[in-house]
């Protein structure tokens, strides 16, 4: 069963013999089961209208997530149950309990977005969650709709949740046992040939890390798959030819977070939406940051490895965790060396990784007594919208003085960077307003950032100097609690 991806779609095993490894989810139901419910909008990731559900045993139990299929590659849905609106459909011709709920409350106009609605819902149906209305809008923020509003369908996800049946205990039983004998505790590995270009394609998919990394070194050049929420792009938007991927979904070990006395660790491979939790039990601002991380399907697809491998100057990963002390492990054959999360970043396009390197691991440090840890993004959306800057402050202050200054930018050079002029002008200083308006001044030292399509150099530069200043603010203002959005978070 080497070249063979395997997977429940409507309780029937599929069988599919070295499919071409970047064909996505969503092509493989539209033309080749002409499963139509599930809609083509952006091909990036971004409206919803491809939303699909997959279902995982993972601790013994059921999870549910719902995810983009424009970008998701087909062989990734190795060992997995797909779930499509097609899906839903019963066999008395009843709605499902969220498509009635829908259709009861007039959520649904043109119908070209509302598979995605319902699908979305339908995965915080099954996994049981009972959300409050802001859960229910961070729930829809990747469904994008220009027909109607979203009254009628954050109504229609109350009523669903009212309406809720548990599956049926010897259906789930059954489920479980069907997807855990598709656990593939081999590399899978498909050959496919292009069939316009008859060029060959690799796709493998190791469970171990010590596969991993003999496939790293032997194909030094193939692509790293995780999530594939920026990979997935370079093919439906760039028509990149990928000639060799190496996916890293199914390694366990990569999946793993540890916690000790002074630090967390994540695998690289560990989803946005399972790290943020942990994070944000430590780093409020940090879990607030992800919650903005483009939506609940890009972060239940997307790693948190990923997001710092890639090195874009804008991941909003990278300035949080940068300001916290993280520090990464990269592997290269047996060989493991930690470095600064700082240090990876050499310039843009450049990271420091050696071919046949990838990366393992984040180490977070826990915060310690009298830290001040704040995080900010701003961007021209307030959900799913890419930062124009994201700036985190992590300051040591002990009897009114700054002993220590972690502070980092994302979208103000060529790569996220630390402010260490900036850091300068307030360590050993009291922390006050004249050593906050210093330290603003010496934070033209640091940066000098670009004009683009999302802000102008000025601009930049005033956020990210007013943003010290609230931080300021923030940390010396007698306040209880404070408005992030629409989310109150405890002050720290």
């Amino acid at each position: 069963m080497y070249g063979t991806v395997r997977f429940l779609l409507d309780g029937e095993l599929h069988e599919l013999v070295n499919p071409d490894p970047t064909e996505t989810v969503l092509q493989f139901l539209r033309y080749r089961l002409a499963r139509t419910g599930t809609k083509e909008g952006c091909a990036e990731g971004d409206c919803g209208a491809c939303t699909v559900v997959l279902g995982e045993v993972v601790d013994e139990e059921m999870r549910y997530r719902a995810v983009n299929a424009c970008i998701l590659f087909l062989p990734t849905l190795d060992g997995k149950e797909l779930i499509t609106v097609e899906s839903l459909k019963r066999a008395d011709g009843t709605l499902h309990p969220v498509q009635q709920a829908i259709v009861d409350t007039h959520g649904s106009q043109c119908g070209f977005c509302t598979p995605g609605f319902v699908m979305s819902l339908y995965a915080l149906y099954e996994d049981g969650v009972t959300a409050t209305r802001e859960g229910l809008n961070d729930t829809l923020a990747g469904n994008l709709c220009r027909c109607t509003g979203y009254g009628p369908l954050l109504e229609a996800g109350m009523r669903a949740q009212e309406a809720r049946v548990p599956m049926d205990h010897m259906a789930l039983k059954e489920k479980i046992e069907g997807l855990m004998a598709l656990k593939r505790h081999e590399t899978l590995e498909l050959i496919a040939k292009d069939p316009v270009s008859g060029a060959e394609k690799k796709y493998f998919a190791p469970v171990t890390t010590e596969a991993l990394a003999e496939l790293v070194e032997q194909y030094p050049k193939a692509t790293i798959l995780a999530g594939g929420t920026d990979v997935g792009l370079w093919v439906t938007k760039q028509h990149r030819e990928l000639s060799v991927v190496i996916y890293t979904g199914a390694v366990a070990a990569l999946k793993e977070t540890r916690e000790s006395g002074e630090s967390i660790e994540i695998g690289a491979g560990v989803s946005v939406s399972d790290g943020m939790d942990v994070l944000a039990k430590y780093y409020p601002d940090m879990g607030e940051l992800y919650r903005r991380f483009a939506s609940v399907q890009i972060r239940n697809s997307g790693t948190i490895g990923g997001n710092i491998a890639n090195g874009s100057p804008i991941g909003d990963s990278p300035p949080a965790l940068i300001a916290a002390g993280a520090e990464l492990v990269l592997r290269k054959g047996t060989d493991e060396r930690t470095i600064a999360l700082e240090d990876y970043f050499i310039e843009y396009g450049k990271q420091d990784r050696t071919p046949g390197e990838f990366l393992v691991r984040i180490i977070v440090p826990k915060p310690q007594e009298n830290r001040r840890f704040r995080a900010y993004k701003i961007s021209k959306r307030f959900d799913q919208d890419i930062s124009a800057v994201c700036g985190a402050f992590c300051l040591t202050i002990v009897d009114g003085i700054v002993e220590d200054a972690r502070i980092a930018f994302g979208g103000m050079a060529a790569t996220p960077k630390r402010a260490t002029a900036t850091e300068a002008a307030l360590v050993g200083k009291e922390w006050s307003l004249e050593a906050a308006q210093a330290a603003m001044e010496a934070m033209r030292q640091d940066y000098a950032p670009i004009s683009d399509m999302r802000a102008s150099a000025e601009y930049r530069m005033q956020v990210a100097q007013n943003l010290l200043m609230r931080a300021y603010l923030e940390t010396t203002t007698d306040i209880a609690t404070r408005l992030v959005g629409d989310k109150v978070l405890a002050h720290v």
